[in-house]
């Protein structure tokens, strides 16, 4: 962390023994190493949730990119399923006249022929007249 050599630790080490004197040196030796412990402990902490934010942010990103293509996706489909309907609207609407015409054909067809006499039809048409009735017999 710091670029400390043995040999600087030494002399710090000496002159804290100077100026603190034996009494003193263990106890503020024990809170420095509580309060570097604590220190080190939070920049631990920072750099974890700095990661935490950084992978969030990416997938945030990542996230938004696949939303995207999934819009763009359902956009390309909606088209295609519009398209596709319409062409079947079409073929449905050019089968449904084809039968029609061909009735209405048909019909235009049938009432011309019966429009028209049908040779030997009345002979056929009229029963024969019955037989006059004999007379009968007086007794």
């Amino acid at each position: 962390m710091f670029d400390i050599g043995f040999s600087e630790m030494v002399v710090i080490a000496v002159v804290a023994l100077v100026v603190l004197g034996p009494e003193r040196l263990p106890k503020v030796a024990r809170t420095a190493g509580h309060l570097l412990g604590r220190l080190q402990r939070y920049v631990s902490d920072v750099k974890a949730d700095i990661n935490r934010e950084m992978q969030l942010e990416e997938l945030k990103k990542l996230q938004a990119q696949v939303q995207d293509s999934a819009r763009s996706l359902e956009r390309s489909i909606s088209t295609e399923m519009q398209s596709a309907e319409a062409s079947l609207n079409e073929v449905a609407n050019s089968v449904a006249e084809t039968p029609k015409a061909t009735v209405d054909d048909a019909v235009a067809g049938l009432s011309a022929l019966a429009a028209q006499p049908v040779p030997g039809a009345d002979a056929v048409a009229t029963p024969p007249a019955a037989p006059a009735a004999e007379p009968a017999a007086k007794a």
